[in-house]
């Protein structure tokens, strides 16, 4: 089982129990609360929801999190994938979700999900993790605390740096 991580209100990093059940395409549904792509949740989603399961839904990095729009205040989690490190697509997904849909459940992240990635992850909106490197939530904590100040506005509603200088 991988290692997951959240984000606690407070700002601390977290390990964390998943109760959700990833279940591919090609795989059959199992009891419980489950995790389905884009494209299984558009055709199921509604009779799975309509069943009282908590469902969550894993975007790929070329899909548009906008297809969720309508749904996102029925879904417990919204998973942004990584395929590779260098893909910053699921950047601006987290926070169209965050700034522009106001979806206020788990946004994690998963695939080659590095630690190096934890300051920038958060301040785009994410607030669960499934490192691949193996790292504990220690690391992650200490790498979102490494910066002090941060210089523009972003989905964590940090305080930039120049508005600190003024108040």
């Amino acid at each position: 089982m991988p290692t997951r991580i959240r984000l606690t209100p407070e700002g601390h990093m977290v390990p964390s129990e998943d109760p959700f059940t990833w279940v591919a395409d090609d795989e059959d549904l199992v009891q419980g609360d489950l995790i389905l792509s884009l494209t299984r949740f558009q055709a199921e989603g509604d009779r799975l929801l309509s069943e009282g399961r908590a469902v969550g839904v894993r975007v790929k990095s070329d899909e548009e999190v906008e297809a969720l729009a309508y749904d996102l205040p029925r879904i417990a989690v919204v998973e942004l994938e990584f395929p590779k490190f260098r893909d910053g697509r699921p950047y601006s997904s987290a926070r169209v979700l965050r700034e522009r849909l106001g979806y206020k459940g788990e946004v994690r992240a998963v695939g080659d999900v590095l630690r190096e990635q934890a300051h920038f992850m958060v301040r785009s909106g994410f607030d669960g993790f499934e490192p691949a490197d193996g790292s504990s939530a220690q690391q992650w904590e200490a790498v979102t605390r490494r910066f002090r100040h941060v210089y523009q506005r972003a989905a964590d509603a940090r305080v930039p740096a120049f508005e600190e200088r003024e108040g």
